[in-house]
């Protein structure tokens, strides 16, 4: 069972008490307020605070620390408090205490206003977007505290409310409090805008979940304003559109608790499909049967029929259109079979060592998948190895049967000459399904890949080989090291120990020309172990198995025949082969720095970084160097390869010449 977020623990009993009270509060004023009548002019605050009232109190039980259920509670209580007092104001008689109550309906709706807005611009966290869209919040806050102060102490906002009873308080300086409030009543609409703009700037900013869920508020705002003008305009009256404030609150409650389970795309596509098929099949219709009943006689039915008709024909070719403009309007530009298989020979081209993560990036382009992953290994154990978004977490091998598991998931095995290579799994958006080309697509799409997959693994096996070599190669090295060390070392200082006693023992029996001659071979014999230990040396030092790269280098540096600058920041031993390699690049780098390049000075640059170990070495010298068949540079890269990397060289005539990789280390 998964552990909750802190957010969302269970209310405590307190928190559900009060959360009760204010429910109760809020139906009964709501309740008791629908029962003294309907008013039209007020319906809409009736609606307004049941429906944020009810959302917000199941966001705030079922997340106590979210900000924004608090804030549709507050919006909720102040719009049932304000209905109850307008709903009461309004009945004929007027019942007792009908004024103040009234009274008390009308002022505060500017802070109802601003509270609103307030809301709307914190969706769908609670908080602003910065420190100066806060500011600009608390401005609109200070000048609906200002029009509802006057409000409330002259009858400004009187005149439209369809109240009977009169305003409680007989304040002087009415006329001057009608001219402020005839200045006031403007901030009305900079207040929808603000809130307009903050909503449209956390949209345009908003990534993953918190674009999706800006999209359901800004779905559901759209479709009242759409329902408020199409009553308007058809009917003349705004009760569609009042009958569509609910939505705002449930597809904000729904943004903010369901998100990850319903994905708002589908409910758009969908809306701006069938919306599109009403308007034209509408406008079709009422063209034939009066544009042509006025230009030719016809009875009503004939006409009618025909109309009928060509809508029935023309229904399938206009939901097509419609659907392929509503996708590009939701998801935009999907590629085309031949748009995704240019764009995946193309990376095959530009992207050889991420062909994988290309090849599920134009899975996900093509079919307008949510998350695409690209599995490879055997049918009993594959294992995910890129995808789309996101690189797919590391998990345990499963088995091809089992990946079709969870909603919405597609699976198409990877097969290349008869053999499963891999899968690749996709998900589509809740309510889409794979159209028939979309299959079609993802088929070639997967015959590619296996061809990818397949070149892949026979580059790795390529790769493993030429490790293998490499190491069997400095497994001899080292062996052939420790024979000279251990063998043929010892027994020559051996030999040289003796000579040395047989030339004293030559100069005290009185043959000082024998005990010269012994001393000359003593001293041909040193430097013959000399040479011998400096070959030892550069099959395989021995300073770098006991000590690491880091001293390796430094004494690198020490015994080249030209100055070095040398930096060396690593922060421990490396694996064997990194060292070994970083090792022989700086040394074969030195070496034909001192023999061919006539320089004054290089630089050596042994770093750790992210991608892995650096290895620079650069100088100022005549340049000219090319990598050549039997080349000490040839070799150098064909050891970096086999490590999985890749040398590069620059070296222009009279340039200097730079060497640099970066070899691939944990």
């Amino acid at each position: 069972m998964e552990a909750r977020e802190p957010s969302e623990e269970a209310p405590a009993t307190a928190l559900e008490a009060g959360l009760g009270m204010v429910a109760l509060l809020v139906a009964m004023l709501v309740g008791y307020g629908w029962s003294l009548g309907f008013h039209l002019e007020n319906a809409h605050n009736g609606l307004i605070a049941a429906s944020f009232s009810a959302v917000g109190l199941y966001v705030v039980r079922m997340r106590p620390r979210h900000r924004e259920g608090w804030l549709l509670v507050a919006v909720g209580a102040v719009s049932a408090v304000m209905f109850f007092g307008r709903q009461y104001g309004a009945t004929e008689p007027p019942p007792p205490g009908a004024s103040w109550i009234g009274w008390i309906g009308v002022w505060p709706l500017p802070l109802a206003i601003a509270l609103s807005g307030w809301t709307f611009m914190a969706f769908p966290h609670g908080h602003m977007l910065s420190p100066r869209w806060r500011r600009a919040g608390l401005a609109m806050c200070a000048v609906a505290a200002l029009m509802a102060m006057t409000s409330a102490l002259w009858p400004v906002d009187y005149d439209r409310t369809g109240l009977v009873a009169p305003h409680p308080l007989a304040m002087p300086g009415s006329h001057v409090a009608a001219q402020l409030w005839g200045y006031l009543q403007p901030s009305y609409l900079l207040f929808q805008v603000l809130w307009t703009v903050a909503v449209v700037v956390r949209l345009r900013r908003g990534r993953g979940d918190e674009a999706r869920q800006m999209r359901w508020l800004v779905y559901a705002a759209v479709m009242a304003i759409v329902l408020l003008a199409a009553g308007l305009v058809l009917f003349g009256s705004p009760v569609p559109g009042l009958l569509a404030l609910p939505l705002i609150p449930v597809a904000a409650g729904i943004a903010i608790q369901k998100y990850r389970l319903y994905d708002i795309d589908p409910v758009i596509n969908k809306t701006l499909v069938i919306g599109s098929l009403v308007l034209v099949v509408t406008t079709g219709y009422v063209a034939l049967v009066v544009g042509v009943g006025a230009l030719i006689p016809a009875g009503t039915g004939w006409l009618s029929l025909l109309a009928t008709a060509v809508v029935a024909v023309a229904f399938e070719p206009l939901r097509r259109r419609a659907h392929i403009l509503a996708d590009r309007l939701v998801y935009g530009h999907r590629a085309t079979p031949y748009e995704a298989l240019s764009r995946l020979s193309a990376q095959l081209d530009e992207a050889p060592e991420d062909l994988l993560s290309g090849i599920a990036a134009t899975v996900a382009n093509a079919v307008g998948a949510t998350e695409v992953v690209v599995w490879v290994g055997e049918e009993a154990r594959l294992l995910p190895q890129a995808g789309w978004p996101r690189r797919p977490e590391p998990s345990e091998p499963s088995r091809l049967g089992e990946l079709d598991r969870g909603a919405h998931r597609h699976v198409g095995p990877v097969v290349h000459q008869g053999t499963v290579r891999g899968a690749i799994t996709l998900r589509k958006p809740a309510g889409e399904a794979l159209t028939t080309t979309e299959v079609r697509l993802l088929a070639d799409l997967v015959a590619q890949t296996g061809l990818v997959i397949a070149q892949q693994q026979q580059a790795q096996e390529l790769q493993a080989a030429a490790r293998r070599i490499v190491t069997a190669q400095d497994a001899a090295r080292r062996r052939i090291e420790r024979d000279l060390h251990d063998g043929a070392q010892q027994r020559l200082v051996t030999m040289g120990l003796e000579l040395g006693s047989l030339a004293e023992q030559a100069q005290a029996s009185g043959g000082p020309a024998l005990a010269a001659r012994v001393k000359e071979l003593r001293a041909q014999l040193l430097e013959t172990t000399a040479d011998l230990r400096e070959l030892a040396r550069g099959l395989h030092p021995m300073l770098l198995t006991q000590a690491g790269l880091d001293a390796a280098v430094r004494m690198l540096a020490d015994r080249s025949a030209i100055p070095v600058r040398l930096t060396v920041a690593i922060p421990g031993r490396l694996s064997r082969e990194v060292e070994v390699t970083a090792y022989y690049i700086v040394s074969e780098a030195l070496t034909n720095a001192a023999r061919h390049s006539a320089a004054d000075v290089v630089t050596v640059e042994v770093a750790k970084v992210v991608e892995g170990l650096r290895v620079g070495v650069s100088d100022d010298g005549c340049g000219g160097a090319r990598q050549r068949d039997g080349s000490g540079l040839e070799g150098l890269a064909d050891r970096v390869a086999a490590v999985g990397a890749r040398l590069t060289i620059d070296s222009p005539v009279g340039g200097g010449t730079r060497i640099r990789t970066v070899l691939p280390c944990a």
